[in-house]
């Protein structure tokens, strides 16, 4: 088993231990879908599609750990890496790397590193690919078009 996989099951644990079942759904779907669209963002930004699968994964954890949304940036990374030092897989540079991504996916205003970027890209990306007729949070309008636009380019 490779090292997302096995994100993939301490995740998947956390959520079916979630009491609320919607809360459950809303976390598979949205933890699932955003490590999805990072690795594919990833892939064509030549960035590590590994390092940000595993990100996407954990990017909003505490929110279905916790019911919590307060901080969930930060206090995400901060649990990644938690999580991350136990499986004993990840380097610290790739744990740093990954926290940073997780810490700054809702600062999406700010302009940050390649892998900074790409989270926030990969977020947005998700809630657009959700229900492509739900209005976007007006915050990030602008970067949903530019990333469908990315995205008919891959054609």
């Amino acid at each position: 088993m490779n090292r997302l996989e096995r994100v993939r099951q301490n995740v998947d644990g956390i959520l079916r231990a979630a009491p609320d079942p919607e809360d459950r759904r809303c976390g598979f779907v949205h933890l699932y879908g955003v490590s999805l669209t990072a690795t594919l963002l990833a892939r064509a930004r030549e960035l590590d599609a590994e390092l940000a699968g595993v990100a996407g994964m954990l990017h909003d954890l505490v929110n279905y750990e916790s019911s919590d949304p307060t901080g969930h940036a930060e206090r995400s990374a901060e649990r990644a890496g938690e999580l991350l030092r136990t499986t004993g897989d990840f380097s610290e540079a790739e744990i740093t790397q990954i926290q940073s991504g997780i810490a700054y996916h809702s600062d999406k205003t700010g302009l940050h590193g390649a892998f900074e970027e790409l989270m926030k890209d990969a977020d947005v990306l998700q809630h657009a690919l959700y229900n492509l007729q739900l209005e976007p949070d007006p915050r990030h309008r602008e970067r949903r078009e530019r990333l469908l636009e990315e995205l008919s380019a891959l054609r």
